[in-house]
């Protein structure tokens, strides 16, 4: 059931910060900083509900599923700046993880009135990238009230989708409609009402958390090393050349050797260093092991 807006914890206003339009710039800085201290132990208390919902989505994404987020407003933009950096931080292909706000592109950098109240259409864009059974669906919404958000919710579950609800309140239709409700309870905003704050704040965490343990699950990384990233520039290839080295202790013109051998992805290089293999040869044993490096690395059950 949708709550008044004057029920929901982001809605209401705090009396500490009433008179902030009078206080020194300092003084207001300390206050929004103290206030978002906060939120990092509100999300921490949603823990069990964010790890439960990226094993979900994770065991999905390992079977070849997609995972979409959905929202509008802050929420929406949040969400396409999480699924943006997923091609360069971890390789995936771009329709791995995909980010959807309401009212669509034009909606990133101008609000479109009323789009976030548009349940049709969230509906629609749900069905319009054809979303199945191994897909999952993550529904973003600080008051967990947004109809279109809460319709595309709805229209993943019919589907069969995984869905996940991210919200600040409690009781919220988005929570109810989704199969995993995480509820980040972070309170009143220092500016009442304006959720890109806090909220904001922590659906940012989360959905941090949820890309990078879903990609590290499904073997993305190794150990803390970004091995699938895209040396699409200067800072990026002397990364590469730095993570090849650090992890074969070859030096680092035998790394940027190698690099070059397997057309600048890492995990080749570092198998062609630690097996002794030239290139067709290490993606062969990547492809065996599911492209996983670590298990490429192992021999009879052992660390290489």
């Amino acid at each position: 059931m949708t709550q008044s807006l004057a029920a929901l914890a982001t809605e209401r206003s705090d009396p500490r910060y009433s008179g902030i339009d009078t206080l020194p710039t300092e003084e207001i800085v300390r206050l929004m900083n103290a206030a978002d201290v906060a939120v990092p132990v509100a999300v921490a208390a949603a823990g069990p509900a964010i790890s439960t919902a990226i094993d979900g989505v994770a065991g999905r994404v390992a079977s070849g599923g997609r995972l979409l987020y959905v929202g509008a407003g802050t929420s929406g933009r949040l969400a396409v700046l999480d699924a943006s950096e997923c091609p360069p931080t971890f390789g995936t292909a771009p329709d791995l993880v995909q980010g959807i706000i309401a009212g669509g592109d034009a909606a990133l950098v101008r609000a479109v009135e009323g789009a976030e109240d548009d349940a049709e259409a969230g509906a629609a864009v749900i069905r319009a990238r054809g979303v199945g059974p191994m897909d999952s669906v993550v529904g973003i919404s600080a008051s967990g009230q947004a109809p279109y958000v809460v319709a595309a919710v709805a229209e993943a579950r019919r589907r069969g989708a995984l869905t996940v609800g991210l919200v600040c309140n409690t009781g919220t239709p988005l929570a109810a409609e989704a199969e995993h409700a995480i509820e980040v309870i972070v309170g009143p905003e220092v500016v009442t009402g304006s959720t890109r704050l806090k909220a904001g704040t922590a659906q940012k965490l989360v959905l941090n958390m949820i890309s990078t343990v879903t990609m590290i699950r499904c073997g993305r990384t190794y150990g803390n090393r970004m091995i699938e990233v895209s040396a699409s520039n200067a800072k990026l290839a002397d990364r590469a050349v730095r993570m090849v080295a650090e992890i074969t202790g070859a030096d680092d013109l035998v790394a940027a050797d190698a690099l070059r051998g397997a057309g600048n992805d890492v995990k080749t290089a570092v198998v062609m260093i630690e097996r002794g293999l030239g290139a067709d040869g290490a993606r062969s044993l990547l492809a065996a092991h599911g492209g996983r490096l670590g298990d490429a690395l192992r021999r009879d059950g052992q660390d290489a």
